[in-house]
């Protein structure tokens, strides 16, 4: 595409007021090629001639030696790059060695198992192989077809959850298959990070244990998209060692990555267009070229609200257009779901509005453009989701809409910042208290746990074991010493979620119809179906009449809304332990454990396009309470006595300080705003100080705050930085304004942050 020709476009426009904040031109890329050791076998090297694959670039290559070297392997390259030749070729290559041999792909969702169904039915079913060697096996594989899939298939497509649910559980149904078990491929890998990532190690090491007593010892290959710590993320998730393969010798085309800034509306306040505004402007403009677009939002609800507004615009200008945009997000049923990949493979759709969901792998075909509506979390998912377009060498558009926050605004100011920064570290604790206590009692309903499960599970094995005796959850054996699941526990694994840190979901019932809508999970219930809150649906408003706490159902109805809702909560946090400390210049840092109460407190009406509050409501919802990890710090006594001098507001000046460091603690851990929890206090309870804390908002943690705690100092830098730079004289959603504060950001102090800031850096 012309991209050069559409950015004048979109500047000639009279809508368009110098929301180009800066253009960064990517450069194309040649391949570069590697040698295999020893050369492919015929079979093999022909099925791939048939695909047009003469040589592998130099990445796969590397990839294929340490397979054959017997090593795990972690190949962290950037997208399209070719990392599913970086398994296949291993696998099938053992596969035509031993016929015997099996293999497991791991995908973190089922669309991704179909795809690549299809690529290792493509391209080597025109050889020694049938359709039935390779299968996928997951939810919704009919039970019919199941015991014949075990029996024939070579290589099994699942995903996690039905290894944990459906595969572990059965493993006795499965022992032949595991019994010759030689490849564990896991996918997407960097989206194996937080709760989830957790979940996964626990359900690995689970994996790794029943192999073991099937006398297999599987080698694993991961991949994954470019982070800053490929070996550690995954020998955590698998607790095993591997090698690095990160030389991607892929080609690309050339990208036009543009930083779109909306404008500014009330300079007074520094304001901003509404972002969803903005994306659905952006998105409609490229759907009227015919330019085939991915714009990505950061939330079912948004996901819903952009394609919304797309579609009244496009209904507007070019009613047949309207027709060929979707939505597409998780909630949605599977046939939907596949559907809308479909017709954007075929052409029928020339663009979707969507969640994260898209981000993966997925094949959906050449894009043209992306429309990244906020900064994603991370350096690595931003690459992710605007490496979505331009898979061929063609040029692309990427656009990434900055938000009214802190790290967004940053990035704006500072582009360079963003280009010139490393990819970040993806977080996972597979200690973590909770997650590792729930995959315990899953394990010893696969087998009796012993001594020796320490290998597997870690050096808090013994510990978390005893504890769940000692609660009855777990009873020791006379005879052989062993610990088996008490008799009242039946199947474990029903009751984890592995993608959250809750156990349960409410039901969301649709009361025109009185038929179920989706399931949300329990942790967001609050957030998303309270009494009052507009939910979104493909465009659709459902207005929710009603949350019954003790059947997990929500109940809402159809409507016209004008508005979204918006939850406002507050939070407590009590100090039960310090874990480790530190001096950095004027003030103490500590890392510790807390116990957090969080309650939703109310909700704001805010408007379409403009988001402007139209009224707020309050709500009475019972108290969460979970434990987890938290940094805090002291407050230096000589920038205090500088607010007193000043007559500034001490508590504004702390308030202001937490939540623009909240907002920047992303820019160095592989994490969203919203997983980060915060509070400051002029005198909290448990240490008899002024302190702010940073915590991470899941149990047991995932691993934030001791990053926040590595690089504190870094993370105030950064602080000061943006609220030194935001050209607000008393504080905007830019710096210091938080859009989740309970106490409708009051009090705030721009002032007092920035001496705060200056003071614990010493300056």
């Amino acid at each position: 595409m012309n991209t050069s020709a559409f950015l004048n476009y979109l500047q000639s426009q009279d809508a368009y007021e110098n929301q180009i904040a800066h253009v960064e031109h990517i450069q194309p890329r040649g391949a570069e090629y590697g040698l295999l050791n020893e050369p492919l076998s015929a079979t093999l090297e022909g099925c791939l001639a048939k695909q047009g694959i003469s040589s592998l670039y130099t990445h796969q290559a590397e990839a294929v030696n340490k397979a054959r070297q017997g090593e795990n392997v972690m190949a962290a390259t950037s997208n399209a790059s070719g990392k599913s030749l970086c398994y296949n070729v291993s696998v099938i290559e053992e596969l035509l060695a031993e016929p015997a041999s099996r293999a497991i792909y791991l995908f973190p969702t089922k669309a991704l198992a179909q795809d690549q169904l299809r690529v290792l039915r493509e391209v080597f079913c025109s050889g020694p192989f049938r359709a039935e060697d390779f299968s996928t096996f997951d939810g919704d594989t009919p039970q019919a077809e199941r015991a014949e899939i075990r029996r024939r298939a070579r290589i099994i497509l699942s995903n996690p959850d039905m290894l944990h649910l459906g595969i572990l559980p059965n493993h006795q149904s499965w022992s032949r298959f595991l019994r010759c078990l030689k490849y564990v491929v896991i996918d997407e890998a960097h989206n194996y990070r937080g709760i989830f990532g957790s979940h996964i190690a626990g359900v690995l090491r689970r994996l790794r244990r029943i192999c073991k007593l099937n006398g297999s010892n599987p080698r694993f290959i991961c991949c994954s998209a470019t982070i800053a710590n490929p070996g550690e993320h995954a020998e955590k998730l698998t607790g095993l060692p591997f090698s690095v393969i990160d030389n991607d010798g892929s080609p690309h085309g050339g990208k036009e990555f543009v930083f779109w800034e909306p404008p500014l509306v009330d300079k007074a306040r520094n304001t901003r267009q509404s972002v969803n505004t903005e994306a659905s402007h952006l998105f409609t403009e490229l759907v009227n070229q015919s330019i085939r677009t991915l714009t990505f939002a950061r939330s079912r609800r948004l996901t819903e609200l952009i394609f919304s507004y797309s579609r009244d615009r496009l209904m507007g200008t070019n009613p047949p257009l309207a027709k060929r945009i979707k939505a597409y997000r998780a909630g949605y049923l599977p046939q939907e779901r596949r559907q809308i990949e479909r017709q954007l493979v075929g052409g029928q759709l020339l663009g979707v509005v969507a969640t994260v969901a898209l981000e993966l792998g997925i094949d959906i075909g050449d894009l043209e453009a992306t429309v990244l509506t906020g900064y994603p979390g991370s350096i690595a998912s931003t690459w992710q989701q605007a490496g979505r377009s331009g898979r061929g060498m063609e040029r692309s558009l990427s656009f990434f809409i900055g938000l009214d926050n802190p790290l967004d605004q940053y990035f704006m100011r500072h582009p360079e910042a963003f280009f010139q920064k490393s990819v970040e570290n993806a977080l996972v604790n597979p200690d973590n208290h909770y997650i590792l206590r729930a995959h315990l009692l899953c394990a010893a309903w696969e087998l009796p746990l012993s001594d020796h499960d320490e290998t597997f599970f870690g050096p808090h094995f013994t510990r978390e074991r005893t504890e769940l005796g000692g609660q009855g959850m777990l009873r020791q054996g006379n005879r052989n010493r062993k610990w088996y699941l008490s008799p009242t526990i039946s199947y474990p694994a029903q009751a984890i979620n592995i993608r959250s840190s809750s156990m349960e979901s409410f039901a969301l019932i649709d009361t025109s119809t009185s038929s179920l809508m989706e399931t949300v999970d329990a942790s967001i219930a609050f957030f998303q179906i309270h009494p009052g809150a507009v939910y979104l649906h493909q465009g659709e408003a459902y207005l929710v009449s009603k949350l019954d706490l003790d059947s997990h159902t929500a109940y809402a109805e159809p409507t016209i809304a004008a508005y979204y809702t918006q939850t406002k909560e507050i939070e407590d946090l009590r100090v039960t332990s310090v874990i480790r400390s530190k001096n950095c210049g004027p003030v103490e840092v500590y890392l510790g454990e807390v116990e957090v109460n969080n309650t939703v407190v109310g909700f704001k009406k805010k408007a379409q396009h403009t988001d402007e509050v139209i009224e707020e409501e309050p709500l009475e919802l019972p108290t969460q309470e979970f434990s987890t990890i938290s940094l805090w710090f002291d407050l230096p006594s000589e920038a205090t006595s500088r607010l007193d001098k000043a007559q500034l507001d001490f508590a504004g000046g702390i308030h202001a300080a937490e939540h623009a460091a909240i907002a920047m603690l992303p820019l160095f851990a592989l994490c969203d705003r919203n997983d980060i929890g915060g509070v400051s206090t002029p005198l909290h309870v448990d240490t008899g100080k002024a302190q702010i804390f940073i915590y991470d908002a899941y149990a047991g943690s995932i691993g934030i705050a001791e990053k926040g705690f590595e690089i504190i100092e870094e993370l105030w830098r950064a602080t000061l930085e943006v609220v030194t730079d935001c050209p607000c004289v008393e504080g905007c959603p830019s710096c210091i304004q938080s859009p989740k504060c309970g106490n409708n950001n009051k009090p705030l102090d721009k002032k007092a942050a920035r001496i705060l800031l200056e003071g614990l850096l010493g300056l």
